[in-house]
């Protein structure tokens, strides 16, 4: 009697086959065999959720390929999150088997299957996953002519009743030629009609625009006939004429700034915005800057105004508060975020313990997120945060504005540029105006209202800021 019995002995290590063969010939004698076959060990790497609002991002470029060995540390790829542009480090070895999600691929889910990781020595062109991954066309997605498409029902000769997909511009170009998209032939992806199409085919039969006429009146049977108004008018159509067509460029919207779009949207209508606004006389602040710019010393007024805040809610500390969930808190920090403008959107890295810290040393700092947001290398940490944020559009030549709210945070501060106003004696003075947007839940008027005098103050007596004191001026 022989039988196989096959025993999976761990889930990782190897499998173990054994065959026993019993037989009973002068006297018992049994036969055990062992055969061993290590299994192909694959790791499934998933889209990963590199911050806490990210849903999807996009993929912009693999720093590996297929059949490269991977290392503890190693950057796989760099990954565009609603926030910035970040590096997806892997802490497992191997061989990069597949790569499921190609470079440029926007709206990859998170947690979905991207690329699969073989151990070192397999042979990893045959390593298959367990999960089939759901992948989106790229040619689809990047298609312009794909783009804002329209479903339009056409009925041809024949009594045919095929729904043909085109754009409006496709459409329009049909209607003013007079053309059925079943004579011309189709090269766009899925048998999509493009206009280049239509275009060619107009230039190759050297068609006319057909001309447009007044519609005919029906005609209707003398036993149905109604009475018509001798004033009624004959009905003409109105179309539009496309025989100059404006040429346009479809624009990509990163997932950053959808992002912040629907963030953005939910702050204006979820938090009971209110807003103060007070002007401040600045000439200290300029002269203090150029006495110490002379002396090879250079800030920035921003980074004067940065300190400014942080001392003003040292001393108001019910404006330094945010939100945990439905309970509201107060740091134990001054936690600075200030509005960046990047290509992808806006991001607010963070000027974190800001008491602690001298103009000068802001001002580094300051220099050191920009440019690192601006070619999206910030770290998580850099940018998840804050207690309070400030937008400076004051470079840009915009003297007041007013900001959306940033949630968690319960206030954010708009700074705008410096003007000239003639002062009360009559002599001309520089003056920046600053307003603040709260959430009238978390702050009451009363402390918003504080802090705006009490920044007022620091700003127009900035000589305290530098020494560090976090107290009012005298």
């Amino acid at each position: 009697m022989a039988s196989f019995t096959r025993i999976r002995a761990c889930d990782y290590l190897f499998h173990l086959n054994v065959f026993r063969s019993s037989f009973k010939k002068n006297g018992n004698l049994s036969i055990l065999g062992f055969h061993s076959s290590a299994p192909k060990h694959v790791i499934e790497l998933k889209m990963p959720s590199l911050s806490p609002t990210m849903t999807s991002g996009t993929i912009v470029n693999w720093h590996k390929k297929e059949g490269e060995t991977v290392s503890p540390g190693d950057v796989l790829c760099e990954i565009q999150t609603d926030k910035a542009v970040m590096a997806f480090e892997t802490e497992e070895e191997g061989v990069l088997a597949k790569i499921y999600v190609g470079d440029d691929s926007s709206d990859v889910q998170v947690g979905s299957l991207i690329a699969l990781l073989a151990e070192s020595g397999e042979d990893w062109k045959n390593v298959k996953s367990s999960e089939t991954p759901k992948i989106s066309s790229e040619a689809t997605q990047k298609s312009e002519e794909s783009k804002n498409v329209i479903a339009v029902s056409h009925q041809p000769e024949g009594n045919s009743k095929k729904s043909m997909i085109m754009g409006p511009a496709v459409r329009g170009l049909l209607q003013r030629y007079g053309l059925s998209p079943n004579n011309i032939l189709a090269s766009g992806p899925h048998g999509l009609l493009l206009k280049g199409d239509v275009l060619q085919h107009i230039q190759k039969e050297n068609l006319k625009p057909v001309p447009i006429s007044p519609v005919a009146k029906p005609i209707i049977s003398s036993k149905t006939a109604v009475a018509e108004p001798k004033t009624a008018k004959p009905a003409t159509v109105k179309v539009q004429n496309l025989t100059h067509e404006q040429e346009y460029q479809d624009l990509e919207l990163s997932s950053m700034r959808r992002t912040i779009a629907k963030r953005l949207t939910a702050s204006k209508t979820g938090i009971a915005h209110a807003y103060n606004t007070v002007s401040c006389k600045v000439d200290s602040v300029i002269n203090l800057r150029q006495k110490f710019k002379n002396e090879g010393i250079k800030f920035s007024i921003n980074d004067i105004v940065i300190k400014a805040v942080a001392t003003a809610l040292d001393l108001c500390p019910d404006v330094n508060v945010i939100w945990k969930g439905d309970q509201l808190i107060k740091p134990a920090t001054v936690d600075i975020s200030v509005a960046v403008a990047t290509n992808s959107g806006l991001i607010t890295p963070i000027v974190t313990d800001v008491l602690g810290r001298g103009v000068l040393e802001i001002g580094d700092v300051v220099r050191d997120l920009a440019d690192r947001a601006r070619i999206g290398k910030l770290q998580l940490h850099e940018f998840q945060g804050g207690s309070f944020t400030i937008s400076n559009l004051g470079m840009y030549g915009i003297s007041e504005f007013s900001a959306i709210i940033n949630p968690p945070q319960c206030a954010i501060l708009a700074v705008g540029g410096s003007r000239l106003e003639l002062g009360d004696d009559g002599k001309p003075m520089t003056v920046m105006s600053a307003t603040l947007s709260y959430d009238e839940e978390a702050i009451s008027p009363v402390a918003a209202a504080t802090f705006m005098s009490t920044l007022r103050s620091l700003l127009e007596s900035p000589q305290s800021l530098l020494l560090g004191h976090r107290s009012l001026p005298a």
